[in-house]
């Protein structure tokens, strides 16, 4: 039987979706990109964001016709929103087979197997405390880079985010059974590991959160991988501030595999606004991990999350971002409109900002990350940086891109002698907002 898998939201969201269709390979479906010939459609769904949430219900909702017509196949809902929202969404989709949530993903090929022998609606949300079976398995790729997923859900409870909710509270892995999947992986060739988690610089603290620890678990886990053969760099998403303490701050100067560029979400530049999210940290402190790290890692960059529009942000608190944007200088953001999540403190928050302010305030912050990486990737030209080799470009397939260490895509003309997972060095030409060109040197 062919199964489809379409996935929405985070990198979280795909590392699991690639261990399920690995899992389902073992036990004998086959995998497929096309939808139309699938007999088992499954939709990993993200609660993040309203927008991912309407896009998931409106495809699913829309395969009523193809169930009228092929009545034989099953369309299931994972992940998060399946989480949060269980038998609402059998409910509201009477022909949605089957809904299983976050806790629950490593039982999927044993609940498609009774499905078929069942067919009846069905919804699995309990949680559960073993997640490492779920997290292990990985498909087969050409790429030279994988995800290792380290921890699920988050103590932090921000008033805006619902991942504590959908997620569960942190549960971490073994250091040591981590290791093993990346050597593993290293044995097949993938040369970077991104270490994934809603909240990965807090590995290994569950339930010890109240107050900014002197330990970091993650540092170790950072030294254990830098040792690992074959790996040769080490990326991660996402952290919290107020897990970066200076053993984890020196973890990540001291290892030479872990790439220098760091994302560190700042949400909010406003000390008012990150009280109101539950955010546990200011300005002055996020500050202070930039300015350490920029201190004693040489070219580091940052990338970041930031919400705008948050309910009762002024024109003040909204400047207090801006401003700490272009003081950390940061390369890339992700700028969300807040979007009120059901069942968060922040949903209930007075003061909710209107539309079109969310539209003017975006549309400022992007204008200015514009700017800011135009002007960065200038100072990078007649430069020499290591790049990565990760195969042919996108948009020129006759020409090959890679990216430096602090995650810059560069492009460079194709050479017979290159190959996918290379490191070579790459003389930057010149460059864009969002590329650098350059040429191969001596390879």
């Amino acid at each position: 039987m062919k199964v489809y898998i379409k996935t929405y939201g985070c990198q979280m969201n795909e590392r699991d979706s690639n261990a399920l269709g690995a899992a389902l390979l073992q036990r004998g479906y086959e995998l497929t990109d096309n939808e139309k010939e699938a007999d088992i459609l499954l939709f990993n769904t993200c609660s993040v964001r309203e927008q991912a949430e309407l896009k998931a219900i409106g495809k699913v909702g829309i395969l009523k016709k193809l169930k009228k017509v092929r009545p034989h196949i099953l369309i299931g809902m994972l992940g998060c929103m399946a989480q949060s929202k269980g038998n609402t969404l059998l409910e509201k989709l009477p022909h949605l087979d089957f809904v299983i949530g976050t806790d629950q993903l490593q039982k999927l090929p044993d609940i498609i197997e009774m499905e078929l022998a069942k067919r009846e609606q069905l919804s699995f949300t309990e949680t559960n405390t073993d997640i490492s079976q779920s997290m292990a398995q990985h498909l087969e790729t050409n790429s030279v880079s994988d995800f290792i997923a380290i921890m699920r859900g988050c103590d932090m409870f921000c008033s805006y985010c619902i991942v504590p909710y959908v997620r569960g509270r942190e549960k971490s892995r073994e250091i040591a059974e981590i290791a093993d999947e990346a050597k593993k992986l290293a044995d097949k060739g993938i040369k970077e590991i991104m270490l994934l988690g809603q909240n990965v610089s807090a590995f290994g603290l569950e339930q010890n959160s109240k107050t900014r620890p002197s330990e970091s678990p993650f540092a170790d886990l950072l030294r254990e991988i830098n040792s690992i053969k074959g790996i040769e760099r080490v990326r991660f998403i996402s952290p919290h501030p107020f897990f970066f303490n200076d053993k984890l701050i020196n973890t990540i100067a001291e290892c030479e595999k872990v790439c220098n560029n760091i994302h560190l979400p700042l949400q909010s530049g406003s000390n008012r606004i990150l009280k109101l999210m539950n955010r546990r940290y200011d300005s002055a402190m996020y500050m202070e991990i930039v300015k350490k790290l920029k201190k004693i890692v040489p070219d580091i960059t940052f990338s970041t999350d930031v919400i705008v529009a948050f309910p009762g942000e002024t024109d003040e608190d909204f400047n207090c971002t801006r401003n700490i944007m272009n003081e950390v200088g940061f390369d890339n953001a992700y700028i969300f409109k807040y979007s009120p999540r059901e069942g968060t403190p922040a949903a209930k928050y007075q003061d909710q900002i209107p539309q079109h302010i969310k539209e003017e305030r975006n549309q400022i912050l992007l204008a200015d990350l514009k700017e800011r990486t135009t002007e960065h990737n200038k100072l990078m030209e007649d430069r020499i940086f290591k790049i990565l080799v990760e195969g042919p470009s996108q948009r020129n397939p006759e020409r090959w891109c890679g990216r430096t260490t602090n995650n810059k895509v560069t492009v460079f003309d194709y050479n017979q002698s290159l190959k996918t997972g290379d490191i070579i060095e790459v003389h930057i030409d010149r460059s864009s907002s969002m590329t650098l060109f350059g040429s191969i040197l001596n390879h």
